[in-house]
C-alpha cells in the first residue's frame, strides 16, 4: 500500500510561479545575468512541436541518514533521471558539475549555484525508513530562475516499490513541466520470440515501460498471440493455440496480474483474432471465422454471451474501441484491400476512412481520442503512421523493411511498436520493440532478453 500528500514550498520571496510547461529557448548571454540577478525566464517545452532542445535539469540524489537511505535515494534519483532522458524533452545534468551537495538542500536550494550549471529546474528530495519497515520518499520540484517550488510530494511505501515510486516521481515532474500526462509508471506486454523460424518458440513476457523488472508468464509450450492490457492494467486477454490431437484449437485467454490465475474465455471455431478488451473493461472485442467468413464480435465478460457485430462477405479484423467506447475501428478488405473503417458500437453507420495507397492493418485507438494509428504497407515498405478518426491529417512517423503493430502509452503521445530484419545468409532474422514520439522523433529501442513482437502498453498503474 502506497499512500501520497503533496506539501507546499518553503518560503521563497517570490509568489509568482513561472510555469515551466514547454520548452525553452533561453538566449545564450542570459545565463551569467541569471546568476546574479534571478528574473522569470521565457522557458517552453512545446511538445507538440518536432525536434526540441531539451530541457537542462538537475536531479541529486535524494537524500538519506544512514547507508540504506543513502542508497534508495540515489537508485530512485537515477530511474527519475533515466525516464526524464528517454523521454527526449529532457536532459540531465551530469553529476559532477553540482555545487551544492544532497544534504545541504534540505534547509532550500542555493539557486544562483544551480544557474551557473545550466540547470534550468532542479529535482531534491529525502529518504527516511520508518520504525514499521515503510519508506518516507519527499521530492521537491524547483524553478531554478524563477526560485519557486513547482511541486512537492511525500509517498510512504514499503522499500520494495522504490522503482514504482521513481516512476511516480517522473510522472509527476513531466506533468508539471509539459502540461501532459505522465508514461512511466506502466508496463508493456510483449511476444518473446527465441529460435529458428520453422520452429518458433513465442512466449507471453512483461516488464515496465524502461525494461526493468522483465519476466515470462507463459513457458512456451503454447503459441501465444496479441496481448492485450484491461483499463484496470491488472488483466491481459491474449490468444493461445492449443493442441488437441491433430488440431490446433484457438483459446482467448485473461490472465490476473495480481494473482496469476489464467482462465480460458472461450474455445473459438475457426481462426480466431487480436482479442482487446473494451474501454469500460466488461467486454472483449475480437475476430472470429465463425462461419467461413471473419467477422467482428463482442464477448461479454459477465455472461460470455457473444454478439456479433459485421455481417459482411469481405474479411474483418483489428477492431479497436474509442475511449469512449462509442464507435469502434476495424481492419477490413470490403473495399477490394485492407483498409481502416469506423463504425458505430452497435455495429451500424460503417463508414472508410482511409484513402491513401497501398494496404492498411491493426487500428488503435488513442487513449485521447483525437487519432487512431495503423500499419501502412505501400512500395515494398511498411510504416506505422496515424490519422484523425474522420481519415484527415494522415501521417507517417516510422518508414522500414517491416514495422508493425502500433499500441499507445496512456498519455496518448508516444507509441510502441516492433520492427523485424531482413533475413540473413541463414535465413534468420530479428525483431525488436522501439518507441516514438508522436512527433515522429525520439525513436528509441527497448531492450529485451529475446526477440520481440507485437507490444501492448498498459494504462498507468494506480
Amino acid at each position: 500500500m502506497t499512500s501520497m500528500h503533496r506539501f507546499k514550498s518553503r518560503p521563497t520571496g517570490r509568489t509568482n510561479p513561472a510555469k515551466l510547461r514547454v520548452f525553452l529557448c533561453l538566449a545564450a548571454g542570459l545565463l551569467a545575468a541569471a546568476v546574479a540577478a534571478p528574473a522569470r525566464a521565457q522557458l517552453n517545452v512545446d511538445i507538440e512541436e518536432g525536434f526540441v532542445e531539451p530541457l537542462p535539469i538537475a536531479i541529486t540524489d535524494l537524500f538519506g541518514e544512514v547507508g540504506e537511505e543513502a542508497k534508495l535515494g540515489a537508485d530512485i534519483a537515477s530511474v527519475v533521471a533515466a525516464d526524464l532522458e528517454r523521454s527526449g524533452l529532457f536532459r540531465p545534468v551530469e553529476k559532477g558539475a553540482f555545487i551544492q551537495d544532497s544534504s545541504s538542500l534540505r534547509y532550500g536550494p542555493r539557486f544562483g549555484d544551480w544557474r551557473l550549471i545550466n540547470a534550468q529546474a532542479l529535482v531534491s528530495g529525502v529518504v527516511q525508513l520508518q520504525a514499521d519497515g515503510r519508506m518516507v520518499v519527499q521530492f521537491r520540484l524547483w524553478d531554478t530562475f524563477s526560485e519557486v517550488q513547482m511541486r512537492g510530494t511525500q509517498y510512504t511505501t514499503p522499500p520494495a516499490n522504490w522503482r514504482g515510486i521513481a516512476h511516480r516521481i517522473a510522472d509527476e515532474i513531466y506533468q508539471r513541466l509539459t502540461g501532459e500526462r505522465g508514461y512511466f509508471n506502466t508496463q508493456i506486454v510483449y511476444i518473446a520470440e527465441q529460435g529458428p523460424q520453422n520452429r518458433r518458440i513465442k512466449r507471453l513476457a512483461i516488464m515496465d515501460q524502461d525494461g526493468a523488472n522483465h519476466r515470462f508468464l507463459t513457458s512456451g509450450n503454447e503459441l501465444v498471440l496479441t496481448p492485450r492490457f484491461s483499463p484496470s492494467s491488472r488483466e491481459i486477454t491474449y490468444m493461445a493455440y492449443q493442441s488437441n490431437g491433430r488440431a490446433e484449437v484457438p483459446r482467448v485467454y485473461l490472465f490476473n496480474l495480481n494473482t496469476g490465475q489464467q482462465e480460458v474465455l472461450g474455445d473459438f471455431p475457426g481462426m480466431t483474432f487480436a482479442p482487446r478488451f473494451s474501454s469500460e473493461g466488461n467486454a472483449v472485442i475480437l475476430s472470429m471465422a465463425k462461419d467461413g467468413n471473419s467477422e467482428i464480435y463482442t464477448v461479454d465478460l459477465r455472461t460470455r454471451r457473444q454478439t456479433r457485430l459485421t455481417n459482411h462477405p469481405a474479411i474483418d479484423t483489428s477492431p479497436s474501441f474509442s475511449p469512449d467506447s462509442r464507435e469502434i475501428v476495424f481492419n477490413s478488405d470490403r473495399g477490394g484491400r485492407p483498409q481502416i473503417y469506423v463504425m458505430n458500437s452497435d455495429g451500424s453507420n460503417v463508414r472508410r476512412i482511409s484513402r491513401g495507397q497501398g494496404y492498411y492493418y491493426t487500428p488503435v485507438w488513442s487513449p485521447r481520442g483525437d487519432l487512431i494509428a495503423f500499419t501502412r504497407q505501400h512500395a515494398g515498405e511498411f510504416y506505422i503512421g496515424v490519422m484523425r478518426p474522420d481519415g484527415t491529417g494522415e501521417r507517417m512517423l516510422v518508414r522500414d523493411y517491416n514495422v508493425e503493430a502500433p499500441t499507445w502509452a496512456p498519455n496518448g503521445r508516444v507509441l510502441s511498436y516492433f520492427r523485424s530484419s531482413r533475413a540473413d545468409s541463414r535465413g534468420q532474422i530479428s525483431s525488436k520493440i522501439f518507441t516514438i514520439d508522436l512527433t515522429g522523433f525520439n525513436e528509441r529501442e527497448l531492450v529485451t532478453p529475446l526477440d520481440a513482437s507485437d507490444p501492448a502498453w498498459s494504462p498507468l498503474i494506480q
